[in-house]
């Protein structure tokens, strides 16, 4: 027996090859029974699947054209990193962009654009970009809240991102001003690294919870005392990417640290459910909302993804009637988002952005409630012209998720579902976690941020205007089809936004209630 193994180092090398490839076709061939393809072309099946495995890397960088991929074409990544990296993110020769195709955004210059006087505080701070409305104002909240920045983290929950990647962007967002949504996963001690936060809770209510899973306004208080950060409150009615679906966490990724901190048990599913269990009517809603504003003192406002109007309907006939109602509104598109989601849910289910934003848009606006209403658009809306076209259709505020997590590296692997993220964002993998300079991360999205809303403070001095709150349906033009050609926003969606009252950047940022910078 010693002589025999004695004998196995001195076997040549592609014997080891050829003994493991037979050994590997024995298993294709007698025990394995999933795949066909395996079955049938024993060892070389593999190569159909690695290949299969890496396509999306393959045509990210070898395949697509610039301007081709979904859900962010190269051109944008590119521009969001280098705005990141405070690297040249201009381009030359011309744009590759065909100007003609459908729903291409055109901003109207102004002959002889605005021009920012001395003493301005966009002199001093080029990237200063307030909202122009405050939320809670109207209804006389306690504490009301102008947010400092145009341009805010979206809801994304820790355990959907990483510790680490949250850290870095709420020390982001601290260094740009802005606010940062926790989502529904509840405040972690991620989120409390200095900056404005918006609390966002759904269905689960997940850090507000009681141990049968109901809302308890108790634990609501005791958060919002014991974190000053806490700007606003976001109740969730649904997302782009599955409107009408509840969550689920699997049991396996429930650490002891995730259970404290969504007050649920260690090692179980979580099943949220597709409703809430608070109210369940509009007129329910209306009164949970204004019971969480009076004990808080806080603004209170929902976020949903677009479908059937009625409801929303409803709820303006009800803020007529009793003067009540949400501070804010967010508008997610149906394109989806860092949620994962069934297909069937995010390629079909609820409206895109544009056409959700401008449906409901209309309801307020036809009933005069739009100076109530801090509008905030959620949907691939983190580009300067983009933004332009949302403020030009009521907008007041954006959100951003996936370009937020793109400026601290995310390179579009499309992982977020799997925990596999290669860049330690959308997983709890603490290996790839590592990989996150928090210190390094927390610049550049403080970065984008800045860039962002220097360039779109300049899209709108060239359109003639101070503030962003100042376009109009006529200041946009889309590509509609070969038949009109292009027409405005106006005649494309059928209405023109209410005024906003602003009287110049300066009264913003004397603004008492000022969030962020003062």
């Amino acid at each position: 027996m010693n002589d025999f193994f004695n004998t196995i180092p001195s076997l040549p090398w592609w014997t080891w090859i050829f003994l493991f490839l037979f050994i590997v076709a024995i298993y294709d061939i007698f025990i394995q029974k999933r795949h066909t393809i395996k079955h049938n072309f024993p060892v070389v099946g593999h190569l159909r699947y690695w290949l299969e495995s890496i396509g999306p890397e393959m045509r990210q960088y070898f395949v697509a054209n610039n301007r081709e991929e979904l859900p962010f074409n190269r051109i944008e990544r590119g521009w969001i990193y280098a705005s990141a990296k405070k690297e040249n993110n201009y381009e030359g020769f011309g744009t590759d962009r065909d100007l003609y195709a459908h729903q291409h955004i055109f901003i109207k210059n102004r002959m002889m654009g605005y021009v920012v006087p001395e003493g301005h505080p966009n002199i001093a701070a080029p990237n200063f970009l307030p909202c122009a409305k405050v939320m809670g104002q109207h209804n006389n909240r306690r504490k009301p809240f102008r947010p400092s920045s145009i341009v805010n983290v979206s809801a994304m929950s820790f355990g959907s991102l990483s510790a680490a990647a949250v850290e870095a962007m709420n020390k982001g967002v601290k260094k740009a001003g802005a606010y940062h949504n926790t989502g529904e996963g509840g405040l972690s001690p991620y989120h409390k690294h200095g900056g404005d936060i918006v609390f966002h809770f759904g269905t689960g209510y997940f850090g507000v919870r009681t141990a049968d899973g109901n809302f308890s306004m108790e634990k609501m208080k005791k958060l919002v005392t014991d974190n000053p950060s806490i700007k606003a409150i976001e109740i969730k009615l649904s997302q782009g990417a599955k409107p009408g679906k509840g969550g689920v966490l699997p049991g396996a990724k429930i650490t002891p640290e995730l259970a404290e901190i969504r007050g649920v048990e260690i090692g179980k599913d979580v099943l949220s459910p597709a409703t809430h269990k608070a109210f369940s009517n509009v007129e329910e809603l209306l009164s949970f909302i204004e019971h969480i504003a009076e004990e808080t003192g806080l603004p209170v406002g929902i976020k949903g993804a677009i479908g059937k109007l009625d409801q929303w309907e409803e709820l303006a006939d009800l803020m007529l009637e009793t003067g009540r109602g949400p501070d804010f509104i967010t508008v997610d598109g149906g394109e989806g988002g860092t949620g994962a989601a069934p297909p069937s849910f995010a390629d079909h289910v609820s409206l895109p952005w544009v056409y959700g934003f401008s449906s409901l848009y209309r309801v307020f606006l036809n009933r005069n409630l739009t100076d109530r209403i801090v509008f905030i658009g959620s949907g691939k809306l983190g580009f300067p012209a983009k933004a332009a076209m949302a403020f030009a259709m009521g907008v007041d505020c954006i959100n951003v998720a996936r370009e937020a997590m793109m400026s601290i590296g995310c390179i579009q692997a499309q992982a977020c579902h799997n925990n596999t993220c290669p860049t330690g964002i959308a997983t709890q993998n603490k290996w790839l976690q590592k990989g996150i300079d928090i210190p390094l991360k927390s610049d550049r999205l403080a970065q984008y941020f800045n860039t962002f809303r220097k360039e779109f403070l300049e899209i709108t001095h060239a359109a003639g205007y101070e503030h962003p709150s100042q376009f109009t349906m006529d200041d946009v033009q889309v590509n509609v089809d070969d038949n009109d050609l292009n027409k405005s926003l106006a005649s494309t969606y059928g209405y023109n936004k209410a005024k906003v009252p602003f009287t110049g950047v300066q009264e913003l940022k004397d603004c008492s209630y000022l969030g962020g910078r003062n």
